[in-house]
């Protein structure tokens, strides 16, 4: 796996319409969020189709709430470590919302949003922890202002309204699989 022109190698690409040009080439900032659509299941097409635009609120009654949102992320982690790239590295994805990282607002300025196919209480795969220490990796290593202390949840950036990735995310084994 392998960084190339914004593009994660390997990853599968998905069509996306929510992002923009960034205002600063400075990513220093990982934040890591969940999200499962319906609610706590999992697999199927609605994730890409809500990133891409084209959910239908017909499909389920959750939809009908939040069909004409525009959000995105980066990447997304499915269940099974498949790896889904939204939005180049170098643009702006529209994952964080109003958020505020060490005094400093707006994170999708200046943040990669790497989304798991999870639920705040149920535990992630193992398979999600190691695609994301790989990625993780790599973008450590293509971004020098990144660090392990500038990785966070987006619970931590926009808190009493996020609460993702919530407790079931195992944060000292992620960091123990980054010190390796």
């Amino acid at each position: 796996m392998n960084l190339h022109t914004g593009f994660v190698e390997g990853a599968r690409l998905s069509t996306c319409c929510h992002f923009d040009d960034r205002e600063s080439d400075e990513i220093n900032l990982l934040v890591i969020h969940n999200i499962s659509l319906p609610p706590n299941q999992f697999g199927g097409p609605y994730i890409d189709q809500f990133f891409g635009g084209e959910l239908n609120p017909q499909e389920h009654p959750f939809f009908e709430e939040i069909a004409d949102i525009k959000v995105s992320s980066h990447l997304l982690i499915r269940r099974t470590g498949e790896v889904v790239q939204y939005v180049p590295l170098n643009k702006r994805a529209w994952h964080a919302g109003v958020s505020s990282f060490q005094g400093r607002e707006k994170c999708n300025d200046f943040s990669i949003g790497i989304e798991l196919e999870g639920a705040d209480e149920i535990p992630y795969e193992e398979d999600q922890y190691q695609a994301l220490a790989k990625i993780t990796m790599l973008l450590l290593k293509a971004y020098p202002k990144m660090s392990q202390d500038r990785i966070t949840g987006h619970s931590d950036i926009a808190p009493g309204r996020k609460t993702d990735p919530g407790p079931a995310f195992d944060w000292e084994y992620y960091r123990s699989l980054l010190a390796r």
